[in-house]
């Protein structure tokens, strides 16, 4: 049976790029419904199985604004056993500043890093270990996630996470949703992954975040 997604929208900053790259990825699996800094109807969260908070362009801190209406609408729908998915700009919001739903897990830039491979905030791509395979993916000043206790699904080249998984909380760093208009320079067109990052998004979200992990997909 497939289960219900929800996606937050606002451009830039949860981006509509990031959120049809998600759409794609994930709605072979899922019913998939979008919602704004509006604030939603009762009963929205209701029927949903997983909440996905996109990347994009923008400040962390416009969290206040465009989760005013809807943050204790989320909150609730967390503490009542909803799974959380935050991607790039999403991962960062999971942190203590932000929705507070890790276990003494920091959520900080993986740019200032000690040993950090990228060191500025541009969009790139980066070497990564995905899930014990190498990888290169779509970077644009994501997070890395530092103490506590979680799954590393996933590693930067200085071997800091890049994605992980805590509880009923999936956060990954890069943007494994970018589709091929992200790719256009010239120097990252050969990394170009012709969606195959789309299906490993979808693998990652069914083990991990749909409790499907003894039903692999590929």
């Amino acid at each position: 049976m497939n289960k219900t997604v929800a996606i937050f929208l606002h451009q830039p900053i949860c981006s509509i790029d990031s959120v049809n790259g998600i759409i794609k990825s994930l709605a072979s699996r899922a019913r998939i419904k979008i919602f704004t800094r509006h604030k939603v109807q009762d009963g929205f969260f209701d029927d949903v199985d997983l909440v996905v908070f996109p990347g994009g362009v923008g400040d962390a801190n416009a969290f206040e604004y465009l989760l005013k209406a809807n943050r204790t609408d989320v909150k609730k729908f967390l503490n009542r056993g909803g799974k959380y998915l935050g991607i790039c700009m999403g991962a960062y919001w999971a942190d203590s500043f932000y929705f507070d739903i890790l276990d003494k897990t920091r959520v900080v830039q993986y740019i200032k890093r000690p040993g950090a491979d990228i060191k500025s905030s541009y969009g790139t791509t980066a070497p990564i270990i995905w899930r014990g395979q190498k990888r290169q993916m779509y970077f644009y000043d994501g997070p890395t996630f530092i103490g506590g206790e979680f799954e590393k699904m996933a590693a930067y080249a200085n071997g800091d996470a890049m994605a992980i998984v805590q509880g009923s909380v999936g956060l990954i760093g890069c943007h494994l949703e970018s589709e091929e208009s992200w790719y256009l320079k010239k120097n990252m067109q050969p990394y170009w992954h012709h969606d195959e990052h789309h299906q490993l998004l979808l693998q990652f979200v069914v083990d991990f975040l749909l409790e499907n992990r003894q039903m692999p997909l590929f």
